[in-house]
């Protein structure tokens, strides 16, 4: 009997109910693609309801130049073509697309920020900056974060000689922090310094000219590290090390010098590649040989204009993945470079018309691309470029040909 009872009781409980439990669905938007699509490009593109300014400021570019982006993602990426979806709905154009993108990195909103315009969702507008960043860099990192060539080498040192009076200065060259606001808990004490910021950051190496273009761009170190650091892991003298770099040289003060240099801060080594200031100066002549201050701020200029135009960069990121956050950061960059070129003065123009004679840093010897060396000749390449006394006859040479240009004795 007893046996009989509990088997009713089992049975009794398996016939009661089950507690219900919320059944979350995905919330279905019907968004309007081909209106969106039209409204976007009546507004922009065909007739367009807003100018060139309102176009400049939004998209950060003239419209030339973003039509020219979005023909060269469309042609060499499916992403960016126009597909249809499984239930047979089209989906976005590559003009939405790449608007989304830029929206993103303009303006350092959420990725949903402008799904009332566009009509894309969270996720997709995520994805479309996430593609359109590792396109641009596949495409055009070529161009236009290449290493100088003889050419520009010659070029860079005119126009700065012209500019700045500084012979033999290739550009400038410092470092710039920026946030991960999430980054893995595991990595916060590598990435965090409590010199430039309390929070996890990511370093950028960068060298920019006058007109800030900036030529060479090392990002991905962690934001423990000084800019010291940085330089020991930094590919930018490789080809100097190796022997095949453009080989370029100047005269200064009567002497003849072998390699361009870079303005740089007190933090960065005596080398004969780097050019710093004097501090606390007496001499007249070291005083104004302190400019070096001012012709160094190229490279913070340029750092400015790069947040300044991609405000994704302002503020801490919201990545996850490293290889995005790398991603992001080399398609700003190159996007600055192809504004600076398709808005600025071209790097010829800056040279001096009437002829600028090897004081005002023009290379006296044509420039070439070095010969690969091998055993004892890497080594001198490498210890010449780090010898401290180079340096102080370098400075030495910088300080005496500004002072015999500004007429003193």
């Amino acid at each position: 009997m007893e046996i009989n009872r509990a088997l009713q009781a089992a049975m009794q409980q398996q016939q009661q109910p089950a507690v219900p439990r919320p059944i979350h669905r995905r919330t279905y938007i019907p968004r309007d693609r081909i209106t969106t699509h039209h409204r976007l490009y009546a507004d922009y593109f065909a007739q367009p309801r807003f100018g060139d300014n309102l176009f400049h400021r939004r998209f950060r570019m003239r419209r030339e130049l973003f039509l020219r982006i979005v023909g060269a993602l469309e042609r060499r990426y499916l992403y960016f073509r126009t597909r249809e979806y499984a239930v047979g709905r089209p989906g976005h154009t590559p003009i939405q697309k790449c608007t989304a993108a830029i929206r993103q990195l303009a303006y350092g909103g959420t990725t949903d920020m402008f799904d009332e315009f566009l009509h894309i969702g969270e996720t997709t507008a995520r994805e479309c900056m996430e593609f359109f960043c590792q396109s641009i860099r596949e495409i055009f990192k070529d161009t236009y974060l290449r290493k100088p060539t003889p050419q520009d080498c010659q070029d860079l040192m005119a126009m700065h000689g012209s500019q700045h009076g500084f012979p033999g200065m290739l550009g400038s060259i410092d470092c710039m922090h920026w946030e991960w606001k999430n980054c893995p808990s595991a990595w916060k004490g590598l990435f965090t310094t409590g010199f430039k910021s309390k929070h996890p950051t990511i370093v950028l190496e960068a060298v920019a000219d006058y007109r800030l273009w900036i030529w060479h761009a090392y990002f991905g170190v962690a934001g423990s590290n000084n800019d010291i650091n940085v330089l020991q892991s930094s590919p930018l003298f490789n080809d100097q090390e190796l022997s095949v770099g453009p080989a370029v040289s100047f005269d200064a003060n009567g002497n003849q010098h072998n390699m361009g240099y870079y303005l740089a801060d007190g933090i960065y080594p005596m080398w004969a590649v780097f050019m710093k200031t004097v501090r606390c100066a007496t001499e007249d002549k070291k005083k104004y040989f302190a400019r070096q201050e001012t012709a160094r701020n190229d490279v913070e200029r340029a750092f400015g204009v790069l947040q300044s135009r991609w405000a994704i960069l302002r503020g801490p990121s919201r990545l996850w993945d490293m290889e995005t956050i790398v991603d992001v950061m080399y398609a700003c960059i190159i996007m600055h470079n192809m504004i600076v070129e398709d808005e600025g003065l071209a790097l010829i123009e800056w040279v001096d018309d009437d002829g600028v004679g090897p004081s005002h840093g023009v290379a006296t010897s044509s420039a070439r691309m070095g010969v690969p060396q091998e055993g004892l000749d890497r080594v001198r390449a490498f210890s010449d470029m780090r010898q401290r006394q180079a340096h102080i006859r370098l400075q030495n040479d910088i300080i005496e040909e500004l002072w015999l240009r500004r007429g003193g004795r």
